[in-house]
């Protein structure tokens, strides 16, 4: 006859039984835990491989193509210069000039189309266009320029276009504004009213020249105007030189009167009426048109628009120190 083991002799075997289940399960839930961790830190490091591979994409597959090797045959070099003239503007002198140089340097290049859409801007960055405009004109004689005005060619815009061999715009452009000016407010009076006391600082009698915030003084004025009157007498004689004959004898031409594209053809302020299509086809005889125009990365576009930090972020959470970015 059997003996039978008594119930409370086997509640131990059952309690190390669920204490062994859940070592087990504790073991596996850690397990499968680092599994997840390195599929997860695998995803990440891909995701920054990826990142960084289209970086590179972005920043040195643009800078190795070369646009006019695009188009095997002759074609028409296109320009543009679009919003306010200005050192840190995306029309400034550096990037036209550059793809000035690029355009007339292409042995494929039949002439070149400047198309502009500016209201003015810097006399300083749009001298040194028509500067160089002139020159590459001199170096490459063959090669013609034509501004061609889409809505508005005004002041600074126009000093650059009156470089140009021939000028071309729309009926409804409005074209001129050939005059120079210094703006802004004055603030004495609502300084006095409200009790504000200006207080100003400087080394130097005209430091403080112009100053919003204290009365005008004589001496500032007539300077500031004698220095305008400089500047306009330069873009008159910039005008002059570029249009030549082809000015008609209009005491408003310098006045700072803007015109539509008729009235300008009238004043002789431009040559003809037409779109750069128009003039490429027509004028040059070069219908393919290559854009030269140098213009911000997509890499520089990407890094503006999402900034560093979102990198460093990713960095972080993958293990890398942000100083890799540096």
């Amino acid at each position: 006859m059997s003996e039978t083991t008594p119930p409370e002799q086997q509640e131990p075997k059952q309690d190390n039984n669920w204490q062994q289940d859940v070592i087990n399960r504790l073991a596996f839930a850690a397990l499968n835990e680092q599994r997840r961790s390195r599929r997860w830190n695998i995803f990440f490091k891909s995701l920054l491989f990826g990142y960084m591979l289209l970086i590179l994409l972005m920043v040195y597959l643009p800078d190795r193509v070369d646009k006019g090797a695009l188009k095997t045959g002759p074609h028409t070099a296109l320009i543009e210069i679009n919003g306010v003239i200005a050192d840190d503007a995306p029309a400034n002198a550096d990037s036209i000039i550059t793809g000035l140089r690029t355009a007339f340097k292409d042995r494929n290049t039949v002439g070149i189309i400047l198309r502009i859409n500016s209201p003015g801007g810097s006399p300083v960055q749009a001298g040194y266009i028509n500067d160089e405009i002139k020159r590459l004109r001199d170096e490459y004689p063959q090669k013609k320029v034509y501004a061609v005005i889409t809505d508005i060619c005004a002041s600074g815009g126009y000093y650059i276009a009156a470089a140009a061999d021939e000028i071309f715009a729309d009926k409804a452009s409005m074209i001129g504004s050939i005059g120079v000016l210094i703006n802004g407010f004055g603030f004495v009076g609502a300084m006095e009213k409200f009790g504000i006391e200006r207080r100003l600082y400087a080394a130097g009698k005209s430091k403080g020249f112009l100053d919003p915030f204290t009365p005008e003084k004589h001496d500032d004025v007539a300077h500031a105007k004698k220095m305008l009157a400089t500047i306009h007498r330069q873009f008159i004689d910039v005008v002059k030189q570029g249009r030549g004959q082809r000015l008609k004898d209009d005491p408003r031409l310098f006045t700072g009167l803007v015109w539509s594209g008729e009235e300008s053809m009238e004043l002789g302020l431009i040559d003809g009426l037409g779109s750069s299509s128009y003039v490429a086809r027509e004028i040059i005889e070069a219908e393919e048109i290559v854009d030269y125009t140098p213009r911000e990365s997509m890499f520089e576009r990407f890094a503006d628009r999402i900034g560093v930090s979102f990198a460093s972020r990713v960095a972080t959470m993958i293990g890398l120190h942000p100083s890799g970015f540096r």
